[in-house]
């Protein structure tokens, strides 16, 4: 009776790879929605409880697509089993399950645990209180009563602000206005209320607190606008489109001044850039950037306005990287939603699958705003990376995917894609083939949705580095950074070449495999010298203390290369430039000239600074698979590379210093800066977007 079960069943105990699992665990959930009874329920749970992690977690996912009671009871018990990534993938599985009593308070314990696990425990009970609000409730006010910790508090009530009804109303104001409660349940408490209208009681208390002091005022203030009762009116852009775009886990600002300290990546630059641009372009009325950001600044940035607006969204939290900004998702929602509505955006554009997106796509489905997606084979590309380098298989699956999150942004890729009105691409060598392999989409059968887009850079930034170098008069701040690191070097490597890499501390981006290929050969390490700029060194994150670490312990093997490496930790992108155009001109009395750049990113979908750099003139390593492919020229303006080998980077970096070194330098260059002016500028890029966003939008009756 269960032979199509079994047999997909071996189909994923038997895949390969770990992303062929990702696409065969639709089909054993698809096999096992075919199959009723207890035959399919135990023959499931039989491959949950064995070592094989992956084929654990889509049997989780499979078991709650079966027709049973049993399946409900298995998956109930899993909440309290002990290997936390089943406690997880419970939870989430069980968000398309009638609601059942037993679990109900079992997913409360899964929230006030919190974490990721704790998210989706929040998902399925927000979905279960629409059938069953006073059971819900009680669950959560109960875990209340026996909870005294500030962020669990907190957890709880945004958990209760999910509940319709009474009950938990009266409990969200009671909440509200106790002076004695925790200042994060009290925000937690005024935000949900905001989510009430028509609840006169509620207006009632979001009134009285909008003239309190502090964050708490502010919220308040916030919650009234959510409400209607202190509307902000923005009115339509008379000439155009309002376009959104979003990057949720970095602190942007005009300036760039975090750029490369936590998840201020080439994203953050991107946005920035590319809103400037995209405000100049014709039927582009107004564009909204939206990233973290207070709640006071939040406030302000609702103000009225045309051209490119940063709109910070308060998450009530700390700043943390997009790996566990997850539990920020109800207060993302919120705050998008505010901004979309007040701003009346008219298309939504989407990157990564983070929880901004997540958060984003709910609130653009609820208000009717198109989504233009921008689809890269992420995770699966760095899924596939670790698979191949043995950092992940099915017997650590279930713990990496606790970590990274790796089975969900699979599943909210394939949602993105599939309900988005147009989907971007980066380019590729080999896209059709790369996108059937890893996400099993097929390009070729609908063109129409798909257009290829590359990232620009403003070339004006490059060409004001370039400016500065032979500026006459004392040298700027950024060149006297430089010439004072290179300073502290012992002497005899002040005049040696300067090899740059930019970007976040964070494995993917391979910094610590870059180190050893330069460390571990003695004769390179003492041809260059090696700086790695990014990382907020004074408060690292966890990701990247791991890198720190792991450098330290390269540096441990190799201690005579480490005179030779420096570490000033994140600079703004207009810094950046300037120390690009020295490393590869030289400095009188500092570094050499002949730098190069490189780029060892376990995966690079396009890499803005690789692009940066081949505009400031420099020779550059990146990684042979993905878009450095389609624009480094290899052995002319730069050195294809498989990033995964430490050997193989050294070798490029050879390779690229050699490039350097050679006779006819101004013909290089042009080459590469001609490469970059014809296709990869940010106007260039926004120019196309424009395009698609008038294409997505359908405006009617606008100019």
């Amino acid at each position: 009776m269960a032979t199509s079960l079994r047999r997909t069943l071996d189909e994923v105990q038997q895949a390969p790879f770990v992303v062929d699992v990702l696409r065969s665990g639709d089909r054993l959930a698809a096999a096992a929605r075919a199959e009723d009874g207890p035959d399919a329920v135990r023959m499931l749970a039989a491959a949950i409880h064995e070592p094989d992690e992956l084929t654990a977690v889509a049997a989780v996912h499979a078991l709650a697509r079966v027709v049973d009671d049993g399946a409900d009871a298995v998956l109930s018990e899993l909440l309290s089993r002990p290997r936390p990534f089943l406690r997880e993938h419970a939870s989430w599985a069980l968000e398309s399950r009638l609601p059942r009593l037993d679990a109900i308070g079992r997913l409360v314990g899964v929230v006030v645990g919190g974490g990721f696990s704790g998210v989706l425990a929040q998902r399925t009970l927000g979905r279960w209180a629409a059938s069953a609000p006073e059971q819900v409730a009680l669950s959560v006010e109960g875990a209340l009563a026996g909870t005294a910790g500030p962020d669990v508090r907190g957890r709880l009530v945004e958990t209760l602000g999910l509940v319709p009804g009474p009950l938990p109303g009266r409990a969200l104001r009671a909440l509200a206005v106790d002076p004695d409660e925790q200042p994060a349940a009290r925000l937690a408490a005024v935000a949900a209320l905001g989510d009430r209208p028509g609840d006169a009681a509620s207006v009632a208390v979001v009134r009285g607190l909008s003239t309190a002091a502090g964050d708490l005022g502010t919220v308040a203030r916030l919650a009234a606008i959510d409400l209607g009762i202190d509307a902000v009116e923005q009115g339509s852009a008379g000439h155009g489109l309002t376009v959104a775009q979003l990057f949720l886990h970095a602190d942007i600002d005009r300036d760039l001044s975090r750029a490369g300290a936590g998840d201020n990546g080439g994203v953050a630059t991107l946005l920035v850039r590319l809103g400037d641009a995209l405000a100049t372009e014709p039927g582009i009325g107004r564009v909204l950037t939206l990233s973290r950001g207070t709640v006071g600044a939040a406030l302000d940035a609702l103000a009225p306005g045309d051209g490119h607006l940063l709109t910070p969204v308060p998450l009530l939290s700390e700043a943390a990287s997009a790996a566990q900004a997850w539990p920020s998702r109800i207060a993302a929602e919120r705050g998008i939603r505010r901004v979309l509505r007040t701003h009346h955006a008219d298309v939504l554009h989407l990157r990564m699958a983070e929880v901004g997106s997540l958060a984003a796509a709910q609130v653009a489905r609820e208000l009717g705003i198109p989504v233009v997606f921008t689809l890269a084979p992420d995770p699966h590309a760095v899924v596939h990376a670790l698979d191949m380098t043995g950092g992940l298989h099915r017997g650590n699956f279930g713990a990496e995917d606790e970590r990274e999150h790796y089975w969900f942004r699979a599943r909210l890729v394939q949602r993105l894609a599939e309900d988005s009105a147009h989907i971007v691409l980066f380019p590729r060598p080999h896209l059709q083939d790369d996108l059937r392999e890893l996400l099993g989409l097929d390009v070729a059968g609908n063109p129409g949705r798909f257009t290829v887009v590359p990232e620009g850079v403003d070339l004006r930034v490059s060409a004001a580095a370039a400016a500065e170098l032979v500026r006459p008069g004392p040298p700027g701040p950024a060149l006297v950074e430089l010439d004072a690191l290179v300073a502290s070097l012992p002497e005899h490597r002040r005049r040696l070449p300067l090899v740059l890499s930019v970007g976040r501390l964070h494995r993917v981006k391979g910094m610590a495999t870059l180190v050893e290929a330069w460390a571990g050969d003695a004769e390179l390490a003492e041809r260059c010298n090696l700086m790695i700029v990014g990382g907020d060194l004074a408060d690292p994150s966890s990701d990247e203390r791991e890198q720190l670490d792991l450098i330290a312990e390269v540096l441990a093997r190799f201690p005579a290369a480490a005179a030779g490496l420096l570490m000033p930790g994140h600079r703004p992108n207009d810094v950046v430039a300037v120390w690009m155009a020295a490393a590869q001109a030289g400095r009188p009395g500092g570094n050499g000239p002949g730098g190069a750049y490189v780029c060892s990113s376990l995966k690079e979908e396009f890499g803005l600074a690789l692009v940066e750099a081949l505009a400031s003139g420099l020779v550059v390593v990146g990684p042979a698979a993905g878009g450095p492919a389609t624009y480094i020229e290899d052995g002319v303006t730069g050195v294809l590379v498989d990033t995964r080998r430490p050997e193989e980077v050294a070798r490029a970096l050879w390779a690229a210093l050699g490039l350097a070194a050679e006779p006819g330098q101004a013909e290089r260059i042009d080459r590469a800066t001609q490469r970059v002016s014809a296709d990869l500028t940010v106007q260039a890029m926004a120019a196309r977007l424009s395009v698609i966003y008038t294409g997505a939008a359908h405006p009617v009756g606008r100019s």
